[in-house]
């Protein structure tokens, strides 16, 4: 199969990438406006190989989406590209209506014109696979249920709506147009090359460096944490075998508390990093609880039962084994995390200004 990824050089994009050169032989374009969070870097171990090709191109440029369209000819499309930190849409969430939205639009809209093109043959077989977030959702803050694939989309930030409104659009395209579509919807991702603005690396790399370890209010927020590897081969599974219209959601049965995360990585730096900044005794000491975020929504949480059912895929990583797998990485690859941090990001505080 000859797919088309956009925002391959993110976090999530490059482990789809790298689990598709290394682990299967599809043919794989990689589309990314190479922003901040972009890095091909990430990709270092699979450029070479003959069957990938980089595009450095924004999804909302269609005339260069059309072009490429036409010329790598994809079976499929596995849409990834999106402004994706919660933090960042508060401060600026012009960003994220653009890229999320109006991109959304105008690479539904290339991907119309080219699929209708197609043989008949080739036009029942394509696929449009739009990776989307639990945060939809919304907030499961004193109700002990999960997120299913009906739940009603509720989102609390700028973020949020902005993956929503794109997730509308999506299935708007295959209602009223036809489009061959497949949308999923994930928990919290982590794992190798995450970008440091998030959670659990900013956690790592503070504390190697004897930094604060913030902790939004009480720190009792709940995520389902999903290993993105693990998340790699579902997304697989659904451009692969999916139903056409249907929506899938991935979660990694990993329901845990902030502030238990941030204590679980402060204990394996305790065996895995011993030698520690000067006048430290022990990492949880740089714990430090902060002003919440706004609109910070207490609790998320996955019901996979469908694509487990429908689709035999089951995640294979624990949150202790994906977590001491994600700590030993940043240990070995600290240079990667100097290289991506260009000067415009360094672990500051950020979505606090509202």
């Amino acid at each position: 199969m000859r797919i088309l990824i956009t925002g391959g050089a993110g976090f999530i994009g490059s482990a789809l990438v790298r689990h598709l050169l290394v682990g299967t032989d599809h043919e794989v374009l990689n589309l990314d406006k190479l922003t901040y969070a972009g890095n091909l870097e990430s990709l270092a171990s699979v450029e070479s190989y003959p069957r990938y090709q980089f595009v450095q191109a924004d999804i909302g440029d269609r005339e260069t989406v059309s072009r490429v369209l036409r010329e790598f000819q994809p079976d499929a499309i596995m849409h990834l590209a999106a402004e994706s930190h919660v933090d960042r849409s508060i401060d600026g969430p012009g960003e994220f209506i653009q890229t999320n939205i109006v991109g959304t639009y105008q690479l539904l809209e290339a991907t119309r014109a080219y699929c209708s093109g197609l043989p008949e043959e080739r036009k029942q077989a394509f696929r449009f696979h739009h990776i989307s977030t639990d945060e939809v959702y919304g907030d499961l803050h004193g109700v002990d249920d999960l997120f299913t694939e009906t739940t009603p989309y509720a989102p609390s930030s700028p973020y949020s709506a902005s993956k929503a409104a794109s997730d509308h659009l999506v299935r708007a395209w295959q209602r009223t147009y036809g489009l061959p579509v497949l949308l999923t919807n994930c928990s919290n991702n982590y794992g190798p090359f995450h970008f440091p603005e998030k959670l659990i690396p900013l956690v790592i790399l503070n504390a190697l460096d004897g930094k604060p370890l913030p902790v939004y209010g009480d720190g009792l927020q709940v995520r389902d944490w999903l290993f993105v590897e693990d998340h790699a081969r579902a997304l697989l599974k659904v451009v692969s075998e999916g139903q056409v219209g249907e929506t899938y959601n991935i979660g990694g049965h990993n329901e845990q508390k902030n502030i238990d995360v941030v204590r679980a990585i402060c204990a394996l730096l305790e065996e895995l990093a011993p030698s520690k900044p000067a006048g430290l005794g022990r990492y949880e000491e740089l714990i430090t609880f902060v002003k919440d975020r706004p609109g910070h929504d207490q609790r998320y949480a996955i019901d996979a039962g469908k694509i487990e059912r429908e689709l035999g895929w089951v995640p294979q990583e624990t949150f202790a084994s994906g977590l001491r797998k994600t700590v030993q990485w940043y240990l070995d690859n600290l240079e990667w995390c100097r290289h991506v941090q260009d000067g415009s990001y360094q672990r500051e505080r950020l979505g606090a200004s509202a």
